[in-house]
């Protein structure tokens, strides 16, 4: 399929993971889905880079590498965890300063902006208090703990990203978004139903909630589940920008 045929798939990573974790999805999703991870500074290919100092410096970093992904077509910005919330953010700055909106986001494992409380994200953030984190939520291979440097670089870039997480404030005045928003989420994920369902007011347009068995990282756990329901979401879209050709009969 012509690049111009897929619709971009623009991901944003969660607290202390880089563009890595959305690769393998290029072989689960059909070839009309262009995945395109976003990368955040301070790992993956920008490890050289300084990490964003703050929720709206980031978010404003993104804005317009995701705009440059979708090349002018219709796309859709999905995130996990806080890339949810920034993903949300870069949907949020588009439609302020470009007057542009994705044709949905795409939310997992994320409270809503109006539910959410940002005290576990408060300091101290000592490599203990992170440790017990990442064991908590699952999701971080065994590997990285086995391996003094590679745990160190984790926990600085966790850590940033708490921070980020932590500055993050909602606009009170910010109109709500056009676009749809679809909720993904695990059953047994610690944040409360109440807090997912509430993304339902950051929207003018339909909202869903899909939900899956496990924890935070039910993406991972049940992946061939999810990336079945994500393919189901984006269909619709997908037909609207490039609807099949219509032969008339002879």
């Amino acid at each position: 399929m012509a690049r111009d045929a897929a619709l971009p798939l623009v991901c944003l990573p969660c607290a202390g993971a880089s563009a890595t974790m959305y690769l393998r999805w290029r072989r689960g999703l059909p070839a009309g889905v262009e995945v395109a991870p976003a990368e955040l500074p301070g790992r993956g290919a920008r490890m050289g880079e300084p990490f964003a100092k703050s929720y709206g410096d980031l978010v404003e970093q993104l804005a317009e590498p995701c705009l440059r992904a979708a090349d002018g077509r219709p796309f859709v910005l999905f995130g996990h965890s806080m890339g949810a919330l920034l993903a949300y953010g870069v949907a949020r700055h588009l439609q302020t300063y470009s007057e542009v909106e994705p044709a949905a986001l795409i939310v997992s494992a994320c409270a809503a902006p109006l539910a959410r409380s940002a005290e576990r994200y408060a300091e101290p953030l000592d490599d203990g208090r992170l440790l017990t984190d990442l064991r908590d939520q699952g999701g971080t291979p065994d590997a990285v703990f086995a391996e003094p440097e590679l745990l160190r670089i984790t926990l600085d870039v966790l850590r940033a990203d708490y921070r980020v997480c932590y500055s993050f404030e909602r606009d009170q005045e910010v109109r709500p978004l056009s676009c749809p928003i679809h909720v993904f989420a695990g059953r047994n994920d610690r944040i409360h139903h109440s807090e997912l369902l509430a993304w339902a007011h950051e929207t003018r347009g339909p909202a869903t909630t899909d939900w899956f068995d496990g924890g935070h990282f039910y993406l991972r756990d049940r992946e061939p589940a999810f990336l079945s329901t994500l393919e189901q979401r984006l269909r619709p879209l997908r037909v609207a920008w490039n609807p099949p050709s219509v032969v008339s009969a002879a």
